[in-house]
């Protein structure tokens, strides 16, 4: 490998990630780095084997490769890969077949794909967030834009939790095998997001976080309903959230993230709920 960096994350039981200390919680569900110049880094979890990365191309174009836990000659080879770009403009070509994503638009690619990522001008790279799951059929590539993106709003301002969702994928849009993706960004003023919060036992999380001024955090929540600990996050870092977890946060500034699922569905309804009261 010329050009890609991985990590290995172990999947962690919830009696053991209650005694972590604040170190160990980092070292095992932040994901960091994700955006380096020049660069591709990825993270490969044991977590329903969903891969968490960033790709960083500035002056030449990055082809994605494998890397040693997927076990295969090509990454995608028995996998589909979803690639968020939340810097500026760039390219994603899926099997010779350029897709110009600006920032905040999404491209699918499906079983067998090869890929390589490009910025439009290499002084403001393009910053593609990679996800990807095991995959059993091949779907078409795709590419979805913010604006084409399923819209729903929910909360208010009287609860600081205010917000769009946007859903990238849905039955009604782009398919995939099990991987489910989407953007949620708040309104001035809300604070909150997920909350109340809950749970799903079938599917596993990531939430990346960004459009977070430099010296700004949020305070992400996490762990079983009535152990929670949290994670202080800053601009563009990632989290890992099991299935057993709660994941909710509260930022010190305005924020967007955009959280990925994969596992047994494909079903935004598909949630064990839990009510602030019950939160310990």
């Amino acid at each position: 490998m010329n050009h890609t960096d991985f990590t290995s994350r172990f999947a962690i039981d919830p009696k053991t990630a209650a005694r972590f200390s604040t170190a160990e919680l980092r070292d095992n569900f932040l994901l960091s780095p994700l955006f380096v110049p020049g660069r591709i880094q990825l993270h490969y979890t044991n977590y329903d084997r969903m891969i968490v990365g960033g790709a960083m191309p500035t002056s030449a174009p990055l082809a994605l490769e494998t890397i040693k836990p997927a076990g295969t000659d090509a990454l995608l080879a028995r996998r589909e890969l979803i690639a968020v770009n939340i810097g500026g403009a760039g390219i994603v070509a899926v099997d010779g077949e350029a897709f110009r994503a600006g920032t905040r638009d999404m491209v699918y690619a499906g079983m067998g794909s090869s890929v390589t990522f490009q910025s439009v001008a290499a002084e403001q790279p393009a910053k593609f967030y990679l996800l990807s799951a095991p995959a059993h059929v091949r779907h078409p590539a795709k590419h979805i834009g913010i604006a084409a993106a399923k819209r729903v709003d929910l909360g208010s301002q009287a609860t600081s939790n205010e917000r769009s969702i946007f859903q990238f994928i849905h039955p009604e849009g782009a398919r995939t095998c099990q991987l489910v993706v989407g953007m949620t960004t708040l309104a001035a003023g809300s604070v909150w997001n997920t909350m109340p919060c809950h749970v799903h036992d079938r599917r596993m999380e990531a939430y990346l976080y960004f459009d977070l001024p430099e010296k700004a955090r949020v305070l992400h929540l996490m762990g079983e309903p009535e152990e929670t600990r949290h994670l202080i996050v800053k601009n563009e870092e990632a989290i890992l959230s099991p299935g057993w977890s709660i994941h909710s946060g509260a930022g010190t500034s305005s924020y967007a993230f955009i959280w990925a699922m994969a596992g047994d569905n494909v079903d935004y309804t598909d949630v064990d709920l839990v009510a602030i009261e019950d939160l310990k």
